[in-house]
């Protein structure tokens, strides 16, 4: 498999590449397995150690895609002043925002009328590209304090709830609880991501870009990467273990060892608690460490997603709704179900559909092929017109 040079940081591209592919086993789950619409695979009373530890592994992706998101913005900030740097990360969160709104808002739900409209992953990164362009201006070391105060703080927040639909609710839902508004009688708004934070994540993403300037001692990143990743793995299980900060959700003793030890694994993603972050930031700094003097036919199979993420997660969603309806069509039941509008999510009218757990992984297996050619061709492209400035953009 030859690939085109870049001048991007293939260790980085990889790890992206990598959550990527994982992601998508995260949305065929989604749409594919039995009762998804309608169950948590979290939930111990209904889940199986194999369907939690599927939901599990795909908690990395979040985390490490709004990391190197910062990261990201560090190194396209290197050749370029605060100001355009500044202008690229604002009018990105924009464009963010409304592909969220827009485009995701249509692909997840096929609704032309756009009854709910869940705020996920997408606004929440465009949300912190937008801060993080007026953060850049704070000296790198106040800017590591807030990143590590966010992360290792908001947990004091969660006594704090609000309801309803005032101005202040509202803010407070974008921040950090997440919760639902309704626009009459005809349209549900979720705010899934607050982003109080991932603005955290972020600022530290972005502080971590120096780590990978040009001339820092590549030995001497390895081993904080090594340093970090293993801190980071203590400082979960210290946390965890204590049991009283860092997570909603304590963990309890269970009806064995195995559905307890799920217990202790079970941590809060919306928002990230304090043990959500530690448990998958960590071992995404060990993986940096690891795979970052090692080439071959795998490591270029996810480097391909890993330079087109946006390219990819547009055309994963789309891809994994239609070939949903159409399976669900062979199968001798009705496309339109999978039609979702804000009263089929409300009425639980999707219950009872579904497939078992093997067939989401094997569909996951030949989505993840099905558009490996397609990602590989616009990576090309956008390597061979890198000067066109629009192509940043996706």
């Amino acid at each position: 498999m030859n690939l085109i040079k870049s001048n991007r940081i293939e260790s980085i591209d990889i790890l992206r590449g990598v959550v990527m592919v994982i992601m998508a086993l995260d949305h065929v789950r989604d749409y594919f397995h039995a009762e998804a619409f309608v169950s948590d695979p979290s939930n111990l009373e209904t889940t199986t150690p194999i369907l939690f530890f599927t939901r599990f592994i795909t908690h990395y992706c979040a985390p490490i895609f709004i990391f190197l998101a910062g990261t990201s913005a560090y190194m396209y900030g290197r050749t370029r002043t605060k100001q355009e740097l500044f202008t690229f990360l604002f009018t990105r969160g924009l464009w963010l925002l409304f592909v969220e709104i827009v485009i995701m808002g249509f692909l997840w739900w096929f609704d032309p009328a756009y009854s709910f409209i869940n705020l996920q992953v997408i606004w929440a990164i465009g949300l912190c590209m937008i801060l993080l362009s007026i953060l850049i201006y704070l000296p790198k070391r106040l800017l590591l304090f807030i990143g590590l105060l966010l992360v290792f703080g908001h947990n004091l927040l969660d006594e704090f709830t609000m309801q309803g639909n005032s101005l202040g609710a509202i803010v407070w839902y974008i921040l950090h609880q997440p919760n639902f508004i309704t626009l009459g009688e005809t349209r549900v708004v979720s705010f899934l991501y607050p982003i109080l934070p991932w603005v955290g994540v972020i600022s530290l993403g972005y502080c971590f870009g120096t780590y990978y300037g040009r001339d820092y001692d590549p030995s001497v990143r390895r081993k904080w990467l090594l340093r970090l990743g293993i801190g980071a793995i203590i400082l979960f299980v210290v946390v965890r273990g204590i049991n009283i900060y860092g997570n909603v959700a304590p963990w309890a003793v269970q009806k064995d060892e195995v559905y307890t030890f799920l217990s202790f694994m079970s941590i809060t993603k919306y928002p990230p608690s304090l043990a959500f972050l530690l448990i998958t930031l960590g071992p995404a700094f060990l993986f940096l460490y690891g795979i970052e003097k090692i080439k071959n036919k795998t490591t270029d199979f996810f480097l391909v997603f890993g330079r087109v993420p946006f390219f990819y997660y547009v055309l994963h969603v789309f891809i994994i709704h239609i070939l949903a309806m159409i399976i669900l069509e062979l199968t001798g039941g009705n496309w339109r179900r999978l039609i979702i509008t804000k009263d089929v999510l409300w009425n639980g009218d999707l219950a009872g559909y579904g497939y078992r757990l093997w067939v989401v992984y094997v569909i996951w297996i030949g989505v993840v092929l099905l558009l490996y050619p397609f990602c590989k061709k616009f990576m090309e492209y956008k390597i061979k017109n890198k000067t066109k400035w629009w192509l940043s953009y996706l």
